[in-house]
Protein backbone atom coordinates (compact mmCIF):
# COMPACT_ATOMS: atom_id res chain seq x y z
CA UNK A 1 0.00 0.00 0.00
CA UNK A 2 1.47 3.24 -1.12
CA UNK A 3 1.67 6.19 1.57
CA UNK A 4 -0.92 7.97 -0.95
CA UNK A 5 -3.46 4.98 -0.20
CA UNK A 6 -2.71 5.01 3.52
CA UNK A 7 -3.62 9.11 3.67
CA UNK A 8 -6.75 8.44 1.49
CA UNK A 9 -7.67 5.66 4.50
CA UNK A 10 -6.84 8.04 7.54
CA UNK A 11 -9.11 10.99 5.86
CA UNK A 12 -11.77 8.32 5.67
CA UNK A 13 -11.39 7.43 8.99
CA UNK A 14 -11.15 10.72 9.83
CA UNK A 15 -14.11 12.14 8.17
CA UNK A 16 -16.12 9.12 9.59
CA UNK A 17 -15.37 10.49 13.36
CA UNK A 18 -15.48 14.21 12.47
CA UNK A 19 -19.46 13.69 11.87
CA UNK A 20 -20.57 15.52 9.46
CA UNK A 21 -23.72 16.82 7.97
CA UNK A 22 -26.50 14.35 7.45
CA UNK A 23 -26.34 11.89 4.42
CA UNK A 24 -28.00 12.70 1.22
CA UNK A 25 -28.05 8.47 0.81
CA UNK A 26 -29.20 6.49 3.90
CA UNK A 27 -29.51 3.00 4.69
CA UNK A 28 -33.05 1.59 5.25
CA UNK A 29 -32.70 -1.27 7.41
CA UNK A 30 -31.81 -2.11 10.98
CA UNK A 31 -29.13 -4.09 10.95
CA UNK A 32 -25.61 -2.44 9.38
CA UNK A 33 -23.49 -5.37 7.55
CA UNK A 34 -21.03 -5.61 5.27
CA UNK A 35 -21.92 -6.58 1.94
CA UNK A 36 -19.71 -9.42 -0.01
CA UNK A 37 -19.98 -11.44 -2.92
CA UNK A 38 -23.34 -13.28 -3.03
CA UNK A 39 -25.29 -11.32 -0.47
CA UNK A 40 -28.33 -9.34 -1.61
CA UNK A 41 -27.98 -5.89 -1.98
CA UNK A 42 -28.46 -3.24 0.69
CA UNK A 43 -31.67 -1.47 0.02
CA UNK A 44 -30.40 1.82 -0.18
CA UNK A 45 -31.82 4.98 -1.60
CA UNK A 46 -30.22 7.92 -2.65
CA UNK A 47 -30.44 11.69 -3.38
CA UNK A 48 -28.26 12.91 -6.41
CA UNK A 49 -25.51 15.40 -6.54
CA UNK A 50 -28.56 17.92 -8.03
CA UNK A 51 -30.98 16.80 -5.28
CA UNK A 52 -33.00 14.45 -7.40
CA UNK A 53 -33.71 11.59 -5.28
CA UNK A 54 -33.84 7.95 -7.11
CA UNK A 55 -37.13 6.67 -8.10
CA UNK A 56 -36.36 3.20 -6.20
CA UNK A 57 -33.46 1.75 -4.18
CA UNK A 58 -30.72 -0.19 -5.60
CA UNK A 59 -31.73 -3.44 -4.05
CA UNK A 60 -34.94 -2.64 -6.60
CA UNK A 61 -33.56 -2.40 -9.92
CA UNK A 62 -33.83 -6.27 -10.38
CA UNK A 63 -34.30 -6.08 -14.37
CA UNK A 64 -30.82 -4.23 -14.63
CA UNK A 65 -27.45 -4.98 -13.42
CA UNK A 66 -26.22 -2.11 -11.44
CA UNK A 67 -22.27 -0.65 -10.81
CA UNK A 68 -21.92 1.28 -7.85
CA UNK A 69 -19.11 2.63 -7.14
CA UNK A 70 -17.93 4.51 -3.79
CA UNK A 71 -15.34 7.19 -4.32
CA UNK A 72 -14.00 10.67 -2.79
CA UNK A 73 -12.77 13.70 -4.47
CA UNK A 74 -9.94 13.51 -2.39
CA UNK A 75 -8.95 9.45 -2.99
CA UNK A 76 -6.48 9.65 -5.90
CA UNK A 77 -7.29 6.31 -7.15
CA UNK A 78 -10.93 7.05 -7.06
CA UNK A 79 -10.15 10.16 -9.56
CA UNK A 80 -8.14 8.11 -11.73
CA UNK A 81 -11.06 5.32 -11.96
CA UNK A 82 -13.72 7.10 -11.88
CA UNK A 83 -13.79 7.95 -15.84
CA UNK A 84 -13.89 4.49 -16.47
CA UNK A 85 -17.33 4.11 -14.76
CA UNK A 86 -18.48 6.92 -17.29
CA UNK A 87 -16.89 5.18 -20.17
CA UNK A 88 -18.84 1.91 -19.14
CA UNK A 89 -22.35 3.92 -18.59
CA UNK A 90 -21.57 4.61 -21.96
CA UNK A 91 -20.94 1.79 -23.60
CA UNK A 92 -23.83 -0.47 -21.45
CA UNK A 93 -26.58 1.45 -20.66
CA UNK A 94 -28.48 0.57 -23.59
CA UNK A 95 -28.15 -3.25 -22.67
CA UNK A 96 -29.69 -2.80 -19.50
CA UNK A 97 -26.58 -1.31 -16.98
CA UNK A 98 -27.13 1.26 -14.41
CA UNK A 99 -24.14 2.85 -13.09
CA UNK A 100 -23.95 5.20 -9.68
CA UNK A 101 -21.03 6.83 -8.19
CA UNK A 102 -21.37 7.07 -4.34
CA UNK A 103 -19.05 10.02 -3.24
CA UNK A 104 -18.48 10.13 0.46
CA UNK A 105 -16.82 13.78 0.17
CA UNK A 106 -18.20 16.10 3.36
CA UNK A 107 -18.22 18.96 1.11
CA UNK A 108 -20.50 18.15 -1.84
CA UNK A 109 -19.49 21.29 -3.30
CA UNK A 110 -15.98 19.53 -4.25
CA UNK A 111 -17.44 17.33 -6.47
CA UNK A 112 -19.47 19.11 -8.94
CA UNK A 113 -16.27 20.78 -10.05
CA UNK A 114 -14.49 17.66 -10.67
CA UNK A 115 -17.03 15.67 -12.60
CA UNK A 116 -17.26 18.90 -14.93
CA UNK A 117 -12.99 18.81 -15.51
CA UNK A 118 -13.06 15.36 -16.15
CA UNK A 119 -16.02 14.72 -17.76
CA UNK A 120 -17.94 11.93 -15.59
CA UNK A 121 -20.94 11.52 -16.80
CA UNK A 122 -23.05 9.19 -14.26
CA UNK A 123 -25.33 9.86 -11.50
CA UNK A 124 -23.65 10.77 -7.59
CA UNK A 125 -25.26 9.70 -5.05
CA UNK A 126 -24.21 11.90 -1.95
CA UNK A 127 -22.87 10.08 1.21
CA UNK A 128 -21.75 12.79 3.52
CA UNK A 129 -21.45 11.27 6.68
CA UNK A 130 -19.86 7.26 4.86
CA UNK A 131 -23.17 5.73 6.40
CA UNK A 132 -24.15 3.63 3.77
CA UNK A 133 -20.44 3.41 2.55
CA UNK A 134 -18.79 2.41 5.96
CA UNK A 135 -21.79 0.97 7.62
CA UNK A 136 -24.23 -1.06 5.36
CA UNK A 137 -21.38 -1.62 2.48
CA UNK A 138 -18.67 -2.17 4.68
CA UNK A 139 -15.98 -0.43 2.76
CA UNK A 140 -12.50 -0.96 4.40
CA UNK A 141 -10.52 0.48 0.83
CA UNK A 142 -11.29 3.67 -1.27
CA UNK A 143 -12.27 3.02 -4.47
CA UNK A 144 -14.44 -0.36 -3.97
CA UNK A 145 -17.33 -0.95 -6.62
CA UNK A 146 -20.49 -3.50 -6.46
CA UNK A 147 -21.54 -5.07 -9.74
CA UNK A 148 -25.07 -6.10 -8.70
CA UNK A 149 -26.83 -8.61 -10.65
CA UNK A 150 -30.85 -8.36 -11.96
CA UNK A 151 -31.74 -10.02 -9.23
CA UNK A 152 -30.01 -7.81 -6.41
CA UNK A 153 -27.37 -10.39 -5.51
CA UNK A 154 -23.62 -8.95 -5.36
CA UNK A 155 -21.54 -11.00 -7.51
CA UNK A 156 -18.97 -8.69 -7.75
CA UNK A 157 -16.58 -6.48 -4.98
CA UNK A 158 -13.74 -4.69 -6.47
CA UNK A 159 -11.25 -3.02 -3.66
CA UNK A 160 -9.17 -0.58 -4.50
CA UNK A 161 -7.42 0.51 -6.98
CA UNK A 162 -6.84 -2.55 -10.02
CA UNK A 163 -4.48 -1.30 -12.40
CA UNK A 164 -4.78 0.79 -15.35
CA UNK A 165 -7.00 2.05 -16.99
CA UNK A 166 -7.16 -0.49 -20.21
CA UNK A 167 -7.32 -3.42 -17.70
CA UNK A 168 -9.78 -2.13 -15.80
CA UNK A 169 -12.13 -1.53 -18.34
CA UNK A 170 -11.77 -5.10 -19.99
CA UNK A 171 -12.07 -6.58 -16.32
CA UNK A 172 -15.31 -4.90 -15.96
CA UNK A 173 -16.54 -5.33 -19.87
CA UNK A 174 -16.17 -9.55 -18.99
CA UNK A 175 -17.81 -9.25 -15.70
CA UNK A 176 -20.89 -6.84 -17.01
CA UNK A 177 -21.16 -8.57 -20.31
CA UNK A 178 -21.60 -12.05 -17.89
CA UNK A 179 -24.41 -10.25 -16.34
CA UNK A 180 -26.16 -9.00 -18.70
CA UNK A 181 -26.04 -12.48 -20.52
CA UNK A 182 -28.16 -14.09 -17.53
Amino acid sequence: MTQRQQWGIVAGIVLLLAGVLAAGVHFLGDELFPVSVGSKAPPIEGVTLDGKKMPKTLADYKDKVVLLNVWATWCEPCRDTLPVYTELARQYAARGLKVYALSVDEDARAIEPFLEENDIQVPVLLDTNAQVAEGALGVRVMPTSYLIDRRGVVRHVHEGAMGDTASLLQRYRGEIEALLAE
